[in-house]
């Protein structure tokens, strides 16, 4: 057996077509090179999720003192914009992954995140600098959002169907903790530096940027099962499980990246806040929904996957009725911790969301299975269309956040300083989300797969 730690062209033609089913090869080599790969896949996605709402930050520097008075309506577009970028640019980012191989596509997609970094580095102590330049800067950030989708889609390919839900929830928390991350630095930079100096926030990336893309060249793999067919992504898009998922990931990545980018400025609005106090609270709701996600995915492993997802709506639907009470009755306090705790539940939303798409395709293949087909291409294919459902979703959730942001835009954007309108959108989405999986779990309640599998059997 060859040993993980061989020279790369040996590991690499051990593993080539290696099958993460095989128990003897996981146990042999196998667990330690998927590990490997997920640490460095991690770390590259949490820099790339940093990147991606660098602006989140940024805009909080932006004040007359250092020359710049924009809007609070062109603050809310300068955070929209990373975000529809980086959610259009997943779905040619898992393609990508799967025509060059894992570490190639890391390695490319960590380093260019060094344009958006050294755009925004030399532009922000640039007064007088145009709007529209600093919103094509906030497009090339929406690279960092990408890297999602091509992670996630390398990582399925490292391990065995009964881990994915963790490896994937480990994966997909590690990155987005990158969103409490960046706005952990703001407020350091600001506590000691003052407002004024929102280059350094951006500073800090530029030597991790560097130091992720060489370790992901040195130590990552290509592994020829990520490689799949160039038709994945057309196959997954005429599956129902795709568009249902999707609809879901909208309600919680859509917030959870929603509310991550736009925390701060809301604060400013509906408080007044200074960037000191706004940043000192807008890193606490991101790093618990982050550390929260494979929670999430842990949940749906033991009760089941659209049963821990109906009853996270409904909590999030009673989270924004606080928000409703706390901005009618003004109370920093009562919004903060509403706002807190959607971001947990949004978290845990991530997880258990994302666990239905292995779980429904695995379903299945057991059913084609028990009709007759053959049961390694059955997997394959069952694997093959996660990883393209990943993408999909991914991206569809991602621009639901750029929804939120919007909803924010046109609250906060005529001078009223009430988001109200923006909370009200968002609880009857969080509704209709409630009805979608009542509607999913009695279709699938009557296949003969489900039928089979009660006991683990994602039931309301």
């Amino acid at each position: 057996m060859t040993s993980p730690t061989a020279p790369r062209a040996e590991r690499e033609g051990w593993i080539r077509n290696w099958d993460p089913e095989n128990e003897q090869a996981w146990e042999g080599g196998g667990k330690r090179i998927a590990h490997r790969n997920l640490a460095l896949s991690v770390l590259s996605e949490h820099i790339g999720f940093s990147v991606w709402s660098l602006w989140s930050v940024l805009v909080l520097f932006m004040t007359p003192e250092i020359g710049f008075t924009f809007t609070p309506g062109e603050k809310f577009l300068l955070i929209v914009v990373p975000t529809v970028a980086g959610s259009l640019l997943r779905l040619p980012y898992s393609r990508a992954v799967t025509r060059f191989g894992g570490r190639n596509w890391t390695l490319f997609a960590t380093a260019v995140l060094l344009v958006p970094a050294s755009l925004a580095l030399y532009f922000v102590h640039r007064p007088g600098t145009p709007l529209w330049v600093f919103l094509l800067i906030g497009a090339t950030a929406g690279t960092g959002g990408g890297n999602f989708a091509s992670s996630m889609t390398n990582i399925t390919a490292f391990f065995p169907q009964r881990r994915q839900g963790w490896a994937l929830g480990l994966n997909a928390g590690g990155g987005n903790l990158g969103v409490a991350v960046v706005q952990v630095i703001g407020l350091l930079v600001i506590a000691t530096a003052g407002d004024t100096h929102p280059a350094y926030v951006v500073a800090v990336y530029l030597p991790l940027i560097v130091a992720a893309s060489a370790l992901a060249g040195w130590k990552m793999d290509n592994v020829e099962a990520v490689r799949t067919d160039s038709g994945a992504q057309r196959e997954a898009a005429r599956s129902s499980v795709t568009w249902w998922v999707s609809a879901l990931y909208i309600g919680t990545f859509g917030s959870f990246i929603g509310y991550g980018f736009a925390f701060g400025l809301v604060l400013q609005n509906e408080f007044g806040s200074t960037p000191l106090q706004s940043a000192g609270f807008t890193f606490l709701g991101p790093l618990l929904g982050s550390v929260a996600r494979p929670g999430g995915g842990w949940l749906a492993d033991r009760y089941g996957g659209l049963r821990v997802t109906f009853w996270n709506f409904v909590a999030m639907a009673a989270g924004t009725v606080v928000l409703l009470v706390a901005s009618q009755k003004h109370s920093f306090a009562l919004f903060i911790t509403g706002f807190t705790v959607l971001f947990v539940l949004s978290g845990v939303g991530n997880g258990s969301t994302y666990k239905l798409i292995p779980f429904s395709f695995a379903r299945q293949a057991e059913a084609a299975i028990t009709a007759g087909q053959d049961a390694t291409e059955v997997f394959a294919r069952a694997r093959r269309l996660s990883g393209a459902v990943i993408a999909i979703a991914g991206a569809v959730g991602g621009l639901g956040g750029a929804a939120i942001n919007l909803a924010f835009r046109t609250s906060y954007g005529d001078g009223s300083g009430s988001g109200t309108p923006a909370f009200l959108a968002f609880l009857g989405y969080y509704l209709l989300c409630m009805v979608l999986i009542l509607a999913v779990n009695r279709r699938e309640a009557r296949t003969p797969a489900s039928a089979a599998r009660r006991p683990e059997a994602s039931r309301v």
